[in-house]
């Protein structure tokens, strides 16, 4: 990199060097400033968010990778903050701290770092990378290409113990059609029903529009607008034991069109007359389910309208 500057007393150079060693982009700035400067601080920025895959790394782990090479270079962090000038008022009041009276500072970055974001008091300067290497590419490397030698399967434990408590959001719906008539669907290797249903998309734009495409994809039919009905924890076998928990919405919906066959991850799919229908015959999870689709549509004629407080209504309940 090619810095135009005089030699100042404290460099400062802040990333987040999400990646499992440091390769030759990261070393070539650190060089660089190390020969602009008698001293260099890394500030990482931490997120809020823990074990993502853009920030598999904590603050420990990423400063010992650092001094492992560098081991005459102070590292801390820095928050991570929604808006860019408090970000940067936090960074000024850290850069002080670690200032003894008349050192000059500087900023270093490159094209891609924080600088657009920095609104803060101390001169910056932007170097001119001669190679370009994206951490994204290097993680996705390691997911494919990885060595589980102990290191890494303590590594792992590590990450996931670390890692905050999830409720996974999944949706479930009542299908009904004019015959007074349920659409329920069946998975392969279980003898129960079920609701149409499964987990949210994290690309969609509502859990509405999930529920359009559960039903789609594992029925073919088309629904009218989806209605909230309730929400509630599910007890999936899978998470019995788990600190992860499954809370679904469950959504009542009209038929409107289509030959309802089973696909995706479904064997079957059939229609139940809703007053024959009884609690054993869904699958144990669902029975949750099946509670408050009955409280909420006590009658045995079930006629779903949308009204201004958006509450749903039975037959016997509309005037």
């Amino acid at each position: 990199m090619k810095e135009k500057t005089t030699k100042i007393d404290v460099g400062i150079i802040i990333g987040r060097l999400q990646v499992h060693k440091l390769h030759s982009a990261h070393i070539e700035l650190i060089d660089s400033v190390k020969n602009s400067c008698d001293k260099v601080i890394i500030l990482l920025g931490l997120s809020p968010l823990r074990n993502t895959f853009e920030n598999p790394l904590d603050f420990r782990s990423r400063k010992i990778m650092i001094q492992e090479t560098y081991p005459d270079i102070d590292v801390y962090y820095i928050d991570d903050n929604r808006d860019d000038v408090d970000w940067s008022k936090n960074v000024d009041t850290q850069i002080r701290k670690w200032l003894n009276p008349n050192q000059t500072v500087k900023l270093f970055g490159s094209r891609d770092s924080f600088l657009p974001h920095y609104k803060g008091k101390f001169p910056v300067c932007e170097l001119e990378a001669t190679t370009f290497i994206s951490g994204t590419e290097i993680r996705k490397q390691i997911c494919n290409n990885y060595h589980p030698s102990i290191d890494y399967r303590a590594g792992m434990i590590a990450g996931t113990a670390n890692r905050y408590p999830t409720a996974y959001t999944t949706i479930d719906i009542a299908v009904i059609n004019d015959k007074q008539e349920i659409l329920l669907v069946k998975k392969p290797n279980e003898k129960n029903w079920r609701f149409i249903g499964g987990f949210s998309d994290v690309n969609s734009n509502s859990l509405e529009e999930d529920a359009r495409r559960e039903v789609s994809e594992e029925t073919g039919v088309s629904i009218g607008d989806p209605q909230y009905v309730g929400s509630t924890q599910i007890a999936d076998w899978r998470y019995r034991s788990s600190r992860d928990k499954i809370k679904t919405i469950l959504f009542v919906a009209t038929y409107i069109s289509g030959r309802p066959e089973g696909a995706d991850d479904v064997e079957a799919a059939k229609w139940f007359k809703i007053a024959d229908l009884k609690k054993t015959d869904l699958v144990e999870e669902h029975g949750v389910l099946f509670d408050m689709f009955k409280k909420k549509f006590p009658s045995e004629t079930v006629t779903i309208s949308l009204y201004t407080d958006t509450q749903l209504l039975t037959d016997a309940q509309m005037p």
